[in-house]
This record gives structure tokens, C-alpha cells and sequence, in this order.
């Protein structure tokens, strides 16, 4: 691990950098700083920037993906260090167990859910950045996990919790971490500050300096740090480097987007927010070049997609409208909102990559839907989640009133049935819904749960109070592999159906996360688009039927070339000149190339 111990041998490595290379970064980090802290000297806050992040790393643990960022095989998947356990093992040792026993040749990323002591909300509420939680594992284990595959590791970076030294030294007016913290005059008018949750937004704290009110975003144990103060950022580059040097390659920024507190403003995508990404992006990519920036931005679409700035931010931005909109398709069997969500999605440029998924530890979140939704199809889906055992959390408005935030439900009952109630077509709807996220433009991300198949954990909210809980199942690894090993449980026929997915995708050029995309307008009834490989040489035809009837699919309206050989990739049925009508049955996926 990385000590401020080594900062004068790292001066002396950042000193002796020379070249036109070194003077490009030293020019881009002290740009990004001029604009987010017009009040101190670039120069020498750039110079302690890149002392605390250091040179190029050497013995770090090998990247486990190819020389590029991503390619076709990658598929990530989302895991709590404590998704499953078994007695007189760290839990993070059993995950790696699982993995390979599993999951090898499926999965080439990871990212473990936050894993450092905290106090509340399943580990968000971070107490020490720089240590594993003992009850988990240690460094090693990460390390370990980092050889079989990338992993994604959390910079808390909005908040830490009330209970870490730095909070209870800037109460004490002690360092580190005097004046780390956001206190406001409560008469201020923070009206117009955007919230995602409904708890009061300051926090009435005793101080040696009498009581103040302190910002705290996400709960009152966890307060929000204060990027004005350039001592923080160094903190967390000093953070970054830590999980750097263990072997994490890929930083999600959380809740990065309501970094900057401005009073009059939302406080949500500052320009300094904007410009901090990009800066830690700099630092990231110097101190290792094949290391990957997410932002975690749950917000609606455009200002999430703001996030890869001139691809000069993120690397990966998540795709967070997919979830709802297609879980909307698929209860109400029509494609028109995901499809024209689709239509104007542009293109992720260069070097940048969505992150599709459906599912996480979080619920379904409903801010990306505004625009896309009216209000009366969101209280529809509302209703029909409720009434498939999920539950709604709200956010503060502006007015006082309150407003959906997110549906908290498992992936695998909130497809149970349609508008209309559950039906048999869990399975295959569920397995649709995975299709669609594997063949659309970016990387895959499968949350643990959704690969298991783990239905809604009522017993776990009971016990915890928390919403979220539901979602949020803990396995005995004996009893998962057990059921795993019953080939005619729910766990076992939804993990093979996905393997089997997950393994035709991974071998295709046209599902490339950056190949070529467009939607194809076939009916309601079908959620279609157009992949085509980086080389031109592969073309694949993503067809859905997102209905519970079987569809009749206008293949002459399918641009398959006739004098082309075309299979169904997922089945091996070859569909060479044929060009009448064909019977799709409820759910069914279609992958139509050329090049078997």
C-alpha cells in the first residue's frame, strides 16, 4: 500500500519526468485545476497532485483484459463482497471461489460493491478509504480477484461517514480534516438544490465552534465532503492511488455528480464537477494507463451522457434508462418508448463505452425516465411492480412534496408477469430482457442476483428497515450450490439460460461495445436492432418479441442479404433465402448474422 511516507521518493520520481509528454500533463492537470480553484497556484497544487498519485506503477498485478479497454468478450459483473458466505472464510474469498467455480469464461470484470469499514447503507457510509473491512478479507483478496479478472472498486467520493476521524476532527477543529466538511447558515435558500431522497438536507452538528449545520446529500451518517477545499482532492487521488496499486482498474465515481455545493444552484453537474472528473482522469490514466474512470450518475439521460465530455471524462458511463424502459416493454409488450429511446441515443465516441445493465443493488431508478415517460405510464409501472412485491422510494422536490426516485424490487419478480399479472413466461421474459441488454451498444453488466436468478428477499427488509434490502440477498454457499446442482430449480434454468447467452455474445465482432448500431422499426411487438462488426465483415439482427403472443415477423422487412448465409446464432437454424413470414413465440430472441 501506498504511504505518505513514500511522497519524497515520489517527488523525486515526478521531478525527473521531461519530454513533451510530461509537459502535456503537467499542463492539463494545472488547466483543470485554474478553472475548479481560481485562488491557489496550478503549479504547485499540480506538482502535489502528481506527487500523490505517482508515477507509472511497476509489479502491479496484470491487467486481466486484452491491450484494448474492451472488446466483445467483456462482460462485467456487480457483486456485495458479502453476496454469499460460507463459515470460517472471508467473505471476498468466497466470491473469488464462486467466480471460478461459476462464472469462469463468463465474466471478465467485476465490481465489488464497496468493501472498506463503514457505518450504514451497506457500506456507502465509509469510515476508512483505506482499509478492507476484517469481517470481509484484506488487500490481498483484492489483489487476488484482480488476476482473474478487472476489477471495479468505489471511490465514495461525495461523503464519507459521520463516524470517519475526519468528520470528528472537523467538529473538533483538528487536521486532517478541518474544514473538510460543507456548513451552511440553515436561513439559506437551498430550495433549488436537487435531492434524492427525502431526509432534511443539513445536519444539525455540534462543533467546537458552537452547533452547525452540516450538507448532507444521501443521510445524516453520511455528510458531504467539501471539493472547495483542494486538501480533500488530494486526499482521494492519495485514495485512488491505494486501490490503484492493489490492482483495481476500474474507479466508479459515486455519486459523483453532486460533488459541488453552490447555494442558488442545483448543486448537481457543476462545471467544477465536470472539470474534477476530467482532472482525475489525467491522474488515473498516468498512473495507470489501462485503468478505466465510471461515473455513477443516476440522473436523466442527456446530463448522464454529459459525463463522457469530450471523451476527455469518463471512460464508461452507465446506462441508466435502460432499466426501467425495458422493464416497461416487457410488462406492457410494447416496444415504442424503448425503441425511441434508442433512436436518439448517439454513439458513444471513441475510447467511451456505456455500461448496460437492468439490475444492481440499487432499485430501479425512475429520474432517467423523465422525458421518456408520462406520468400516467410511470404510475402504471409503479403499480405493477407494487403489485409483483416491489416497493417505491421517494426524493424531495423543490415545492416540499415528494416524487418517485426508484422502485426497489428483484429483477426476477418484477418480470413475473405483465399489466395484466403474473403468467408462465417468467423464465423466457426474464431471459428476453438479457438478450436485449447483450446485444445493445456498450459493456454488459450483470448484477449477481439477476445471474442467480434471487427473488424478492421480504425477511431482509423486515430485519434491516431498509427498502433497498430486497434486493440485496445473502447466499449460503452450500445451499446455492445445492440449488445450483438441481438443474430443475428457478436458480439453476436461470443461470443456464444466460450462460448460454453470455457465451454465443462473447464470441461475436458485431457486439463489440463500440460496433456499429441502429434500431429497426418492425412493430410494437418486437424490439429490433442492427449490430455490424468494427470490420464491416459481420452483420447481426437483434430481434425480440416483446409480447406474450406469438408474432408473426416480417422477414422481407430484415435486410438479410440473399446471397448470405444467415443462422440464428442462438439456436444454429439457418434462415438462408427465406423471406415470408415467421412465427416468433412470447419473448423470443432472435440474433440473425451472416457470419456464424
Amino acid at each position: 500500500m501506498h504511504d505518505r511516507a513514500d511522497a519524497s521518493a515520489d517527488a523525486d520520481a515526478v521531478g525527473s519526468l521531461d519530454g513533451a509528454a510530461a509537459q502535456r500533463l503537467h499542463a492539463r492537470v494545472e488547466r483543470h485545476l485554474a478553472a475548479v480553484y481560481p485562488d491557489e497556484d496550478p503549479v504547485a497544487l499540480g506538482q502535489r497532485l502528481l506527487v500523490a498519485i505517482g508515477d507509472p506503477a511497476q509489479g502491479t498485478p496484470a491487467p486481466a483484459m486484452p491491450p484494448q479497454l474492451w472488446d466483445q468478450s467483456d462482460v462485467w459483473a456487480i457483486s456485495y463482497p458479502g453476496s454469499i458466505v460460507t463459515p470460517g472464510q472471508p467473505p471476498l474469498r468466497t466470491l473469488r471461489r464462486f467466480l471460478h467455480e461459476h462464472l469462469a469464461g463468463l465474466v471478465s470484470g467485476l465490481h465489488v460493491l464497496p468493501f472498506f469499514p463503514s457505518s450504514s447503507d451497506d457500506g456507502f457510509a465509509v469510515t476508512d478509504y483505506l482499509a478492507v473491512d476484517p469481517t470481509l478479507g484484506d488487500w490481498d483478496d483484492i489483489t487476488e480477484l484482480s488476476r482473474d479478472v478487472r476489477v471495479m472498486a468505489d471511490v465514495v467520493i461525495n461523503h464519507c461517514s459521520s463516524a470517519h476521524p475526519w468528520f470528528r476532527n472537523h467538529c473538533g477543529d483538528r487536521d486532517p480534516g478541518r474544514g473538510w466538511f460543507v456548513e451552511v447558515d440553515p436561513a439559506t435558500d437551498l430550495s433549488a438544490v436537487v435531492r434524492p431522497r427525502t431526509s432534511p438536507l443539513l445536519r444539525p452538528t455540534a462543533t467546537a465552534h458552537g452547533q452547525r449545520h452540516v450538507w448532507a446529500t444521501f443521510s445524516h451518517d453520511q455528510v458531504d465532503l467539501d471539493f472547495a477545499n483542494p486538501e480533500v482532492l488530494l486526499e482521494f487521488v492519495r485514495t485512488i492511488r491505494t486501490y490503484l496499486d492493489a490492482g483495481v482498474s476500474v474507479v466508479r465515481l459515486d455519486a459523483v455528480a453532486f460533488l459541488w455545493k453552490e447555494p442558488g444552484t442545483d448543486c448537481l453537474n457543476r462545471p467544477q464537477t465536470h472539470e474534477l472528473v476530467r482532472l482525475l482522469r489525467a491522474l488515473v490514466e498516468h498512473r495507470r494507463p489501462d485503468a478505466i474512470i465510471v461515473t455513477e450518475t443516476n440522473i436523466p439521460s442527456q446530463e448522464n451522457l454529459a459525463y463522457f465530455g469530450n471523451a476527455n471524462e469518463a471512460h464508461v458511463v452507465y446506462n441508466f434508462s435502460l432499466p426501467p424502459l425495458l422493464v416497461q416493454a416487457l410488462v406492457t409488450g410494447t416496444s415504442r418508448h424503448l425503441t425511441s429511446w434508442l433512436m436518439g441515443m448517439p454513439h458513444a465516441q471513441v475510447g467511451t463505452a456505456l455500461l448496460n445493465l437492468i439490475a444492481s443493488h440499487d432499485g430501479i431508478g425512475l429520474r432517467p425516465t423523465e422525458g421518456l415517460l408520462d406520468p400516467d405510464e410511470l404510475t402504471a409501472l409503479i403499480a405493477t411492480m407494487e403489485s409483483f412485491g416491489g416497493t417505491v422510494s421517494w426524493r424531495s422536490l423543490d415545492d416540499g412534496g415528494a416524487t418517485p426516485y426508484e422502485i426497489n424490487i428483484a429483477l426476477i419478480d418484477a418480470l413475473q408477469g405483465t399489466v395484466d399479472g403474473p403468467d408462465n413466461h417468467q423464465l423466457d421474459r426474464f431471459a428476453c430482457a438479457h438478450a436485449i441488454m447483450l446485444a445493445l451498444e456498450g459493456i454488459p453488466a450483470f448484477y449477481l442476483h439477476s445471474l442467480l436468478g434471487t427473488t424478492n428477499d421480504h425477511e431482509r427488509v423486515a430485519t434491516t428497515g431498509r427498502a433497498r434490502a430486497i434486493n440485496r440477498h445473502q447466499w449460503d454457499l452450500d445451499e446455492l450450490n445445492s440449488r445450483l446442482a438441481d438443474p430443475a430449480s428457478l436458480n439453476a434454468r436461470v443461470l443456464a439460460r444466460l450462460r448460454h447467452l453470455i457465451t454465443v455474445r462473447r464470441q461475436q465482432p458485431a457486439f463489440h461495445p463500440n460496433a456499429t448500431q441502429f434500431p429497426m422499426h418492425l412493430g410494437e411487438e418486437f424490439f429490433a436492432l442492427g449490430r455490424q462488426s468494427l470490420d464491416g465483415l459481420q452483420d447481426i439482427f437483434a430481434i425480440n418479441n416483446v409480447t406474450d403472443q406469438v408474432q408473426l415477423l416480417p422477414l422481407s422487412q430484415v435486410n438479410l442479404v440473399h446471397d448470405q448465409r444467415w443462422v440464428d446464432l442462438l439456436t444454429g437454424d439457418e434462415l438462408a433465402a427465406r423471406v415470408g413470414p415467421m412465427e416468433v413465440a412470447p419473448y423470443q430472441t432472435l440474433w440473425l448474422s451472416n457470419q456464424p
